[in-house]
């Protein structure tokens, strides 16, 4: 992983701290690299990495992959619980995710840690079917990606993968059809916790002899 310099840093940036299972998180929004809505610190981002305090989640051991990971505040955290991550996003958001991954994982730890890109439905082949574990905040918000997430979320599943998405399902264009129709086809889903209007879904894939 590349460090970023300083003088290669967009004009416009804005800093906000946090703390979670004792782990103090200070993130780095480049919102003047125009990277959308991949520059935003998100409610459903930070239900889930509440969540894993709540439930004093450990992620030692644990392989996972997070799709979308933006600002990277839920990696980074799974992370610091333990986990050996793989965090993704399109190529031009891979530059915050790498500074925030720098200014938050000591040194020690960035051996657990991979950042990649990966375009839902184009390249998801690339990578191995072998993660425990995959999470995703605020990654449903257009309709026009659920076949691609879905598609992306298939291949990355072995049969007993567990996968966290966390939604905004009042606010997001199609967040509500998507957990209530489009994945029950493909997944069993369970909503495990609510806060507002940010959903969890505990999630795996169904497979043959599933009833469910």
């Amino acid at each position: 992983m590349s460090s970023t310099e300083d003088n290669n840093l967009p004009k416009e940036l804005e800093v906000k701290e946090y703390e979670f299972s004792g782990h103090p998180l200070k993130i780095t929004m480049f919102k003047g690299a125009f990277l959308g809505v991949a520059a935003y610190v998100w409610g459903p981002g930070l239900a889930l990495c509440r969540y894993f305090e709540d439930e004093k989640i450990n992620f030692t051991g644990k392989k996972l992959l997070e799709l979308g990971s933006g600002t990277g505040i839920v990696g980074i955290l799974a992370v610091l619980l333990g986990g050996n991550v793989t965090m993704t996003d399109r190529p031009y958001v891979l530059k915050q995710i790498e500074y925030n991954v720098s200014a938050n994982i000591p040194v020690r730890y960035r051996h657990r840690l991979i950042i990649r890109a990966l375009a839902w439905g184009d390249d998801q082949e690339s990578f191995a079917a072998d993660y425990d574990i995959i999470l995703g905040s605020d990654i449903v918000y257009c309709p026009m990606q659920f076949p691609s997430l879905l598609q992306t979320l298939l291949h990355l599943c072995k049969d007993n993968t567990i996968i966290y998405l966390s939604s905004d399902v009042k606010y997001r264009e199609g967040s509500a059809q998507f957990h209530d129709e489009l994945v029950l086809e493909l997944f069993n889903s369970e909503l495990i916790h609510t806060t507002g209007s940010n959903c969890i879904y505990k999630m795996t894939k169904k497979v043959v002899g599933d009833e469910h």
